[in-house]
């Protein structure tokens, strides 16, 4: 009986627990199972980045320049007004009213040529009579001189009638001048710029009736510091820079005040200058004074690019372009400075608008 029962608990107990429905317990864990692992599975998966698709840069060909340290000649500016060299005030000689005006300002004239007439009746009159006292005498002398062959009057007579005749003739010549005084005409070839008097105003000595001078003939005239005159000598040649006038000038110092100027303390320093299209009396320039020279990086200017405020180059490295922000200085004869941003002997691409990117490849022509 025992034996029996044993058995049966046995058997129960080795029997698979079955669920409601009849389905073992063990056959439902199976599935649920195997999908936690795939959860896991796929929980731990780790994405593959892929390849990068950008596309490479294309490759430019541009003028390479090295970074050269040069000796800059440091220079202070001084400013000055451009005259002409040859330029006259046209006064008359003789007091009288102006009878006819034939120039206006702007005007060309030559040497020699009328500029204006001065009311010649006085001295005409005074001419007339000095022509009378010199006929009067010359028959006087004819007179005598027979006389005196006739032995009827003595030599002293004869001399005296001599000395009254010359008188005369002098008074002729001096009425002649006085009377071509009435005539002013140009002293040189150039151009009427200014006209200070007109028909009918009394002329007078010292008193500038017209302004003429000479376009062709050209200087710059500045006012010089103390500081910076022992620097300027005769015959030196000064760079000089005119706003309009976009060739390159180079003035020739043939003048230099000797004393100073009692409330500027300035000296007048006077540069001849060539003739040159642009280039007329009265513009505004400065004059570049050589102060010492100053070793400094350059580039050529075309290598400065500005966006803004910005200012920056192209430095080629390992045949790659580089942006460098720099600091630029001053700019003379196509060259530029560079007080920031680059060193000695890097190279820097010339004409910088061909490079578009940081990194783009960069062959030297």
């Amino acid at each position: 009986m025992n034996s029996i029962l044993s058995n049966s608990i046995v058997r129960r107990t080795a029997s698979p627990i079955r669920a409601a429905g009849g389905v073992p317990r063990s056959r439902l864990l199976k599935p649920s199972l195997l999908l936690w692992l795939a959860l896991g599975l796929l929980g731990c998966r780790r994405e593959v980045p892929k390849a990068s698709t950008a596309p490479a840069l294309p490759s430019v060909s541009a003028q390479l320049a090295a970074v050269e340290v040069q000796t800059l000649t440091a220079t202070e500016e001084v400013v000055g007004t451009v005259r002409a060299r040859l330029r006259s005030a046209v006064e008359a000689k003789i007091p009288g009213r102006i009878e006819t005006l034939r120039v206006v300002p702007g005007q060309s004239v030559k040497a020699g040529e009328l500029l204006l007439t001065l009311d010649a009746r006085e001295v005409q009159a005074r001419l007339d009579s000095a022509l009378a006292v010199r006929e009067q005498t010359a028959r006087d002398l004819q007179r005598i001189s027979q006389l005196v062959r006739d032995g009827a009057v003595t030599q002293a007579d004869l001399d005296a009638t001599q000395a009254r005749h010359r008188v005369a003739l002098a008074s002729v010549t001096e009425a002649e001048t006085v009377l071509a005084y009435t005539q002013v005409t140009a002293p040189f070839d150039g151009v009427i710029i200014r006209k200070l008097a007109d028909v009918g105003d009394l002329a007078s000595p010292g008193r500038s009736l017209l302004e003429i001078e000479d376009p062709r003939t050209l200087r710059f005239e500045a006012d010089v510091p103390e500081a910076l005159l022992e620097r300027i000598v005769f015959g030196a040649k000064l760079p000089v820079s005119i706003a309009s006038v976009t060739n390159r000038l180079v003035g020739v110092v043939s003048e230099i005040a000797p004393v100073a100027e009692s409330v500027s303390r300035t000296f007048r320093v006077k540069l001849d200058l060539a003739e040159v299209p642009g280039l007329r009396a009265g513009q505004f320039g400065r004059v570049s004074v050589p102060t010492g020279g100053t070793p400094v990086p350059q580039v050529p200017a075309t290598a400065v690019l500005r966006k803004g405020q910005m200012e920056y180059v192209w430095v080629v490295v390992d045949r790659r372009a580089q942006l460098r922000i720099v600091r630029t200085g001053k700019q003379q004869e196509g060259r530029i400075e560079l007080l920031s941003g680059v060193t000695p002997s890097e190279q820097v691409v010339v004409d910088g608008r061909v490079v578009t990117r940081e990194g783009q490849p960069v062959e030297a022509k």
